[in-house]
């Protein structure tokens, strides 16, 4: 397979695991003074864009003239909160990234009512699992085919991809993806058991688990070098652990892909893991990090296994002294009621708007997670309240630009050199 690279209008193929789309363009006065100004304090956040389309090649129509209504409200979001480094989940991937080229070029680099233009000099995209044929019946309806067969639920492939958009520099020679990793490989994996049958975790047969991979989409360690100092960005969208049956096949499979992350920043624990071009281990001790993403799971509520977002959440290496927050997570609570009458977790930290009735509500799902060597100055959720202007930005159903709120934290990098 071969890595794509593009800089400045250029194209060269490099060896790599999987076919993957990385996009250096020289930094624009904007990301110079960006860079200047948060010399030692980056903003990281995480964006569930809803940017899929029904169809393939529909985002790239969509996005190849600057007039969708969506995809403005999505770049006006990111352009008042500016993130240094991005990750949207659910961008629908295409081989040669012209959607995430276009969205940059059209929408992120267009000011939006008084919001100003953002340019990301740096992007990667690679393969999603999603709408990828499995050539099996892995829902166990009794037929081949479908969204539900595929090796991450999805009707073409590349449907709710991901994208890193990024203000400095990516160590392309050192991205890892994990897209391949079979979850039959994870020592004590979850396995979904067929409970018509006295075999235990047999709802899948051994071929299917021969080929089964773990990550719906995929999981990506993307260094970007801050300063002098690498930290590392841990991009994953792990399944809903929802629309299956008793066996829990979606549920059992979220847990392992948030487990994934939790073993692979574990030295004690990363010795089965293996990526895309077979190098073996997880994360270096004392490497800096951030995992980031639309996890599916809330620590409290929902229908996610229990402990898989404290597999998280509670682990040692990782930094939680600041939980992202807004004032219109609890407004909308108290509003909408339903679901959320019953919810244990602080409003707070909510991060999508979920249906309430029926429905799990508005949940905690989206995660910007540093490692402790990084310090958390400040942390929040892009959801104002309903008397706010911003509010017609994310609004209620139907969402002007998705369920789903953009998250951040920034956090303190010492430059190279300095202790």
């Amino acid at each position: 397979m071969t890595t794509r690279i593009t800089a400045r209008g250029s194209i060269g193929l490099l060896a790599g695991a999987l076919t993957a789309s990385l996009v250096g363009v020289s930094a624009s006065a904007d990301a110079a003074a960006g860079s200047q100004s948060r010399r030692s304090t980056l903003r990281f956040a995480t964006f569930n864009a809803s940017l899929n389309r029904n169809a393939e090649g529909q985002l790239i129509g969509d996005l190849s003239i600057p007039a969708n209504r969506q995809a403005s409200a999505v770049a006006e979001i990111i352009q008042r909160t500016r993130p240094d480094v991005l990750l949207i989940n659910e961008f629908d991937y295409d081989e040669e990234g012209r959607a995430a080229r276009l969205f940059q070029d059209n929408y992120l680099s267009v000011a939006h009512n008084d919001a100003d233009p953002i340019n990301y000099p740096y992007r990667f995209v690679a393969a999603s699992n999603t709408g990828i044929p499995s050539g099996f019946d892995l829902d166990n309806n009794g037929s081949v085919g479908g969204p539900n067969d595929a090796y991450g639920f999805g009707f073409y492939p590349g449907q709710y991809g991901m994208v890193i958009y990024s203000r400095h520099p990516i160590v392309t020679s050192q991205v890892r993806t994990f897209q391949e990793f079979l979850w039959k490989d994870m020592p004590g994996a979850l396995l979904p058991d067929n409970r018509g049958t006295p075999a235990p975790a047999d709802w899948y047969s051994p071929r299917e688990l021969a080929v089964l991979r773990l990550s719906s989409k995929s999981h990506w360690d993307v260094p970007v070098v801050i300063d002098g100092r690498e930290v590392h960005v841990l991009a994953s969208h792990p399944t809903p652990p929802v629309f299956d049956g008793p066996e829990d096949r979606n549920g059992r499979r979220n847990h392992d892909e948030i487990r994934f992350w939790a073993d692979y920043v574990s030295p004690a624990r990363d010795d089965y893991i293996y990526d895309d071009d077979g190098r073996m281990g997880g994360l270096e001790p004392g490497a800096r990090f951030v995992i980031m993403g639309d996890m599916n799971a809330d620590p409290f509520d929902g229908d996610s296994v229990e402990g898989a977002a404290q597999q998280l959440l509670e682990h040692p290496r990782i930094n939680t002294k600041a939980t992202p927050t807004s004032p219109g997570g609890p407004e909308q609570a108290r509003l909408q009621r339903g679901a959320n009458l019953a919810h244990e977790g602080d409003p707070s930290f909510d991060t999508a708007d979920f249906q309430d009735t029926p429905g799990p509500g508005n949940l905690r799902v989206d995660y910007v997670l540093p490692s402790k060597s990084l310090r958390i100055t400040d942390a929040q959720v892009f959801w104002p309240l309903s008397g706010d202007p911003l509010f017609r930005l994310v609004g209620t159903f139907p969402f002007p630009s998705s369920d789903h709120r953009l998250v951040w934290i920034e956090v303190r990098v010492q430059p190279a050199g300095r202790r």
